[in-house]
């Protein structure tokens, strides 16, 4: 037996059914509000992600699979979809033919972390993006569309965390100024902090330590720096948030992880998981585009833990799996040779029908029935095929019925269709 790599693991039914349900709600409420979806390359250039996340962060510095190909260039497994999205649209001009577009993307990211509950090394996100739109309006479209996904998923017990991180205009007078508290404090801080105090401050508002924690609690508040420009962006969001019932909290400790947010931050916590609690987030990160070789272009995204989500939402205890409408019990060769045909045919026509080929007792197919959780049973044997007339089941109700085996496909359709009403 070859085992797993550590920290990656295989996704099976029961999982699947309920991973397949979580993707194709996102997906019909992206499409709902205009979202495309992109497929971005599960590999790209090293240096996509050193420009775009920062190579102060730990996800560089620590947890990227980087690897160095035949051709002596350095390749990463993408660590996480925004980056990836971003290279397409400037790789493509797509801000050419139309600056605005909606993208979302589902699919699998990689990082060489601890494997711990919640986390993996091969894991999976849900991804939006909005380009070329600076309105704080779409910062609050993003944010409300994450919460109807939420309601609609049944994902209970979460809040919403919004915080403003600021624009370049004034980011670099708020750093200045914890950068000087930093020093007053810097000889208790944790390690990872006392090398991001120089690297990237605003990071160690972001760190675990209880003791870090503890000491920058009167740190200076970004919101005291903003310009009028971002004051009024953040009225703005909030406002609309309120203006349709999303409730919030304000988080001054707020920052994500990555360098290349701006203004509105924000996220959604859980307790379900325990420390894990963040479940999505996201943000405006209007000076990727350019700081990547594209235009001077905004743009505002999130993303969700995939993983985090469906364990959450596992905890309802729903069963999401796809149940057969028929199951055809077929006694012997002749039999099993038409259940084959019935089968394909139902099939064909999205009628879900499951069948056995393996010539066992009515018993032992009735039991795969019931195994299975199919709606109806169809029982054809060699006495079925001498009157012409094979059994309708009805698994709930016991009740029976006998379908005319002259047009077999459409007879069972009928009984369907007559049951439904």
């Amino acid at each position: 037996m070859i085992p797993l790599i550590r920290g990656i693991r295989d996704i099976f039914p029961p999982d699947s059914d309920l991973w397949r349900h979580i993707k194709n709600t996102a997906e019909n409420l992206f499409q709902d509000f205009g979202f495309s979806e992109i497929l971005i390359p599960i590999m790209e250039k090293t240096e996509l992600f050193k420009r775009s996340i920062g190579e102060q962060t730990d996800i560089v510095e620590k947890e990227m699979y980087t690897f160095t190909d035949r051709d002596g260039e350095s390749t990463t497994l993408r660590p996480e979809a925004t980056a990836s999205i971003v290279r397409s649209y400037i790789f493509h001009k797509m801000y050419a033919e139309d600056p605005i577009r909606k993208f979302y993307t589902i699919g699998p990211m990689f990082r060489r972390e601890r494997p711990q509950k919640g986390r993996y090394r091969q894991f999976y996100q849900i991804d939006a993006e909005i380009f070329g739109q600076s309105s704080p309006y779409a910062d609050a479209q993003l944010i409300i569309m994450l919460t109807i996904l939420m309601d609609r998923l049944e994902v209970k017990d979460t809040t919403l965390h919004i915080n403003f991180l600021g624009c370049f205009k004034c980011r670099p007078d708020f750093n200045n100024s914890f950068k000087k508290f930093l020093i007053k404090i810097s000889d208790n801080l944790c390690e990872n902090c006392k090398k991001r105090a120089e690297t990237n401050p605003l990071r160690v508002l972001d760190c675990k330590n209880e003791s870090c924690f503890q000491l920058t609690a009167e740190a200076p508040q970004i919101s005291e720096f903003l310009c009028k420009e971002c004051k009024e962006h953040f009225e703005t969001v909030c406002k609309a948030l309120k203006n349709t019932n999303i409730k919030f909290q304000m988080n001054d400790r707020l920052v994500r992880g990555l360098d290349y947010y701006t203004k509105t931050a924000f996220e959604i916590q859980t307790d379900a998981l325990g420390a894990q609690n963040a479940v999505a987030g996201g943000g405006r990160y209007d000076g990727l585009v350019k700081l990547l070789g594209g235009p001077d272009m905004p743009a505002v995204g999130f993303a969700i833990g995939f993983d985090r989500l469906a364990e959450i939402i596992a905890l309802n205890n729903i069963n999401y799996a796809q149940k057969p409408e028929i199951f055809i019990a077929a006694l012997g060769k002749k039999c099993i040779k038409e259940a084959f045909l019935w089968a394909s045919a139902l099939n064909a026509v999205r009628i879900k029908t499951e069948t056995e080929f393996s010539g066992k007792s009515l018993k032992s197919l009735m039991r795969r029935a019931c195994k299975i959780g199919a709606s109806n049973v169809i029982i054809i044997g060699d006495q079925e095929l001498e009157k012409k007339e094979a059994v309708f089941r009805d698994m709930n109700t016991k009740e029976q019925i006998g379908i005319k085996l002259d047009n077999p496909v459409k007879n069972i359709m009928e009984a369907l269709s007559k049951k439904a009403l």
